[in-house]
C-alpha cells in the first residue's frame, strides 16, 4: 500500500498545517519514531504477532490525525515489498504449489465469495445514497488498494473516500488478526536465539537483495498484478526451494521493513481524509465488520471441512493486504504455505477480476 498523492483543496491544506503540521518534516519523523519505538517494544514484549508492524502503524495513525504531513516515499515502500517478498520466499515449504493445485476449487470458491460479498456491500451503500456516485463500490472492493484507487478515480469516484475505505479495512484486518493470534495462543515466534545485529553472510545477503530488486523492477515493468511483491516472491521461492539461493535477511532489516510498512498504513489516515469521510465512517465500519464476519465464516468452514488450524484458516481468508497478512503469518505459528497459497491466489484473481466486476456493478448502480 502506498500513500495517496491527491492534490488537496485549500481547506485541506489549512487543516494539514495545524498540530504536528506546523513542525518541520524532520521533526515530525522524530516524533513518529519516538512514539513508534515504545509501542513496538510493548507489543513485542506482550507477544503480539507482528508487533514491530502494529506499533509503528498505530503511531502513524496518531501522527496523521494530529496534523502530521509526512508520507513514506514510494521508493521505500518498494523496498519494503522486496524485503517482505524475499522473507516469505525463504520460509515457504516445498508443498506450497501442491497445496494450491490440490485445493484450487476451494481456493477459487473462497476468493469469489469474498469478491461477491464486498461488491454487495458497496452496492448497498451506493443504493442507499450514503456516498456519492460509485465511490462505495470501489471503496468496498476487496482488491489491491492501489488498483482500486486508480480505477475508482478513472470512473468518477471520490478518490479520498475510496482510499479511506480501503485503508480502514487493512487496519481492521491487521488489528483483528494480531488480537486473534495473541489470545488464541499463536504468539509471535521467539527470536531471542538470533542476535538482532548478529553476523550474516554478506554474499547471500547481496544475492537475496539483488534477486528481489531485479524481479521487483521486472514485475512493475511487465505490469504484473502486485508485481513488486509477487514477482520477487515467486522467483525467490523457486530459487530457495531448488537450493540455488539461500535467502539471507538480517533481523534488523526485517524489523525496519515491518516498521516502514506500519508507517505506510498509519500515515494514510490524515485529518483531512477523516473529516472528508465523517458521513461514510459508520457505513464503512459496518461493511468491514460484515466482510470480516463473512471471512470468519469461511475460515470456520475450512476448519470443519479440512481440519485446518483456526488461525491459519483466518489469515488465509482475511480480505486484508497481502503484505500485512504475510508479516502477521510469519510472526505466528501457522501453516505459512497454506496462507500464502490462498492469499496469493486471492490477490491475483481479485486484481484481474475486481475492476471488471466493480465497473459492471457501477454501471448498474
Amino acid at each position: 500500500m502506498s500513500p495517496v498523492n491527491d492534490k488537496p483543496s485549500s481547506a485541506d491544506e489549512k487543516d494539514e498545517r495545524t498540530g504536528l503540521g506546523l513542525l518541520r518534516p524532520p521533526v515530525q519523523w522524530l516524533v513518529l519514531l519516538l512514539v513508534s519505538v515504545p509501542l513496538a517494544l510493548f507489543l513485542e514484549m506482550a507477544g503480539i504477532p507482528a508487533g514491530l508492524m502494529m506499533g509503528p502503524m498505530l503511531a502513524g495513525v496518531v501522527v496523521a490525525i494530529n496534523g502530521g504531513t509526512i508520507r513514506l516515499p514510494r521508493v521505500f515502500f518498494f523496498g519494503v515489498q522486496i524485503v517482505l517478498a524475499m522473507m516469505i520466499a525463504g520460509m515457504v515449504s516445498p508443498n506450497l504449489i501442491d497445496t494450491f493445485l490440490s485445493r484450487w476449487p476451494i481456493f477459487l470458491a473462497i476468493v469469489l465469495s469474498v469478491i461477491a460479498m464486498s461488491t454487495l456491500s458497496g452496492w448497498v451503500i451506493t443504493r442507499m445514497g450514503i456516498l456519492p456516485g460509485t465511490t462505495a463500490i470501489w471503496g468496498s472492493s476487496a482488491g489491491a488498494a492501489s488498483t482500486m484507487l486508480v480505477m475508482g478515480g478513472a470512473y468518477g469516484a471520490d478518490v479520498r473516500l475510496v482510499a479511506f475505505m480501503q485503508y480502514l479495512r487493512v487496519v481492521f484486518v491487521a488489528t483483528l488478526a494480531t488480537l486473534i493470534g495473541h489470545f488464541g495462543g499463536h504468539q509471535a515466534t521467539a527470536s531471542e536465539s538470533v542476535p538482532f545485529f548478529g553476523p550474516f553472510d554478506p554474499l547471500a545477503f547481496a544475492l537475496t537483495i539483488g534477486v528481489g530488486v531485479t524481479c521487483g523492477i521486472l514485475g512493475r515493468v511487465l505490469r504484473i498484478p502486485a508485481g513488486s511483491f509477487l514477482a520477487p516472491f515467486a522467483v525467490g521461492a523457486l530459487l530457495s526451494l531448488s537450493g540455488t539461493l539461500h535467502v539471507e535477511l538480517p533481523p534488523w532489516l526485517l524489523a525496519l521493513a515491518f516498521a516502514l510498512l506500519g508507517w505506510s498504513i498509519g500515515l494514510g489516515f490524515t485529518r483531512a481524509i477523516l473529516l472528508h469521510a465523517r458521513r461514510a465512517f459508520l457505513p464503512t465500519v459496518v461493511s468491514i465488520v460484515v466482510l470480516l464476519a463473512f471471512s470468519g465464516l469461511l475460515a470456520v468452514l475450512l476448519v470443519t471441512a479440512l481440519g485446518i488450524d483456526p488461525m491459519t484458516a483466518y489469515l488465509a481468508t482475511s480480505p486484508g493486504g497481502l503484505d500485512s497478512i504475510a508479516v502477521i503469518a510469519a510472526s505466528s505459528n501457522v501453516d505459512l504455505s497454506f496462507v500464502m497459497a490462498l492469499q496469493t491466489a486471492r490477490l491475483v484473481i481479485i486484481t484481474l477480476l475486481g475492476p471488471v466486476i466493480a465497473r459492471f456493478v457501477a454501471d448498474r448502480a
